[in-house]
């Protein structure tokens, strides 16, 4: 496995990694181009390896990857989906800790050991999120209390308002952060049976959370470290896929968590035209939060 530099590449190959930077490419060459080029201009003191799983691309994606020095791609042939896909990159590293990252992100000096440094600071905390910022600098909200018919709706207000500055600038354990910059413990992540893989694209990442809050672990946001996220340039590739994936996910996770309220949110979408066809060859069933 090799590792990338932050003395000389010769010496870090010598280090068994801190953190593996996990991330799932899928047609944006030119995001994943960015995101590499942005760890690599100022790359974190820890000792890291990064691992690009990329989902089927036909943009040379994975060369462009594999053109980096240190960098690992795993061809996964085919688009299987953001849980998938990061949990071949995590059963490939070998580091103590994970940093799930969407090829459509920068990531700032400093952000990675900034991120790093609040998870050794309190042993309860298993996983770390940071401020999210688009490419003008606005905030987005990027954690959230657990999916459920009236906090979607919050959520979505919230994230509409003029609070999210506000909201985003204290450090705070709510119950998710967003898997597009995601930091957890390989011990936390082992031990909840990874991401589960039901989920093609999104929610993917509450019910992580949620699964490592039901051993009794934290999750924590912070300000202290900011990375941005230019969003949805994988999505936006393929945007007539993924609102059925989307729905697919979103359905899954109320089966799962919220099984009373899956019958209303089905017939709901069925009014709006917008319910989803069963996808043939995914997983049957959900994992229920703490169990692999």
């Amino acid at each position: 496995m090799a590792f990338v530099s932050f003395v000389s590449l010769s010496a870090t190959r010598l280090l068994t990694p801190i953190v593996s930077i996990i991330i799932v490419s899928f047609n944006a060459r030119a995001d994943l181009e960015r995101c590499l080029e942005s760890i690599y201009a100022s790359p974190p003191a820890a000792a890291t390896e990064i691992i690009v799983v990329d989902n089927g691309s036909t943009d040379g994606s994975a060369d462009t990857a594999r053109r980096r020095p240190g960098v690992r791609v795993i061809d996964a042939g085919v688009n299987l989906g953001f849980a998938r896909a990061n949990n071949i990159g995590i059963r490939a590293g070998e580091s103590t800790n994970i940093l799930l990252l969407n090829s459509d992100t920068i990531v700032p000096a400093g952000a990675i050991d900034r991120m790093l440094a609040e998870l050794d600071r309190d042993t309860d905390v298993a996983v770390v999120g940071p401020r999210l910022v688009d490419g003008a600098g606005r905030a987005e909200l990027s954690f959230g209390r657990m999916i459920g018919p009236l906090n979607e709706f919050r959520q979505k207000r919230l994230a509409r308002s003029a609070a999210v500055e506000h909201l985003t600038r204290q450090r705070q354990y709510p119950d998710w952060v967003s898997g597009a910059c995601l930091l957890v413990t390989r011990q936390d992540a082992e031990a909840v049976g990874l991401l589960d893989e039901r989920y093609f694209l999104y929610t993917e990442d509450v019910d992580f959370c949620a699964a490592i809050r039901a051993r009794g672990r934290r999750i924590l946001f912070t300000p202290a470290a900011e990375v941005t996220h230019l969003r949805g340039r994988s999505r936006a590739t393929v945007a007539d896929a993924m609102n059925p994936a989307y729905r697919r996910s979103q359905l899954a996770f109320y089966e799962k968590h919220h099984p009373a309220w899956a019958p209303v949110l089905r017939a709901y979408l069925r009014l709006k035209g917008d319910n989803p066809p069963e996808e043939p060859g995914r997983p049957g069933r959900a994992r229920r939060p703490g169990r692999p």
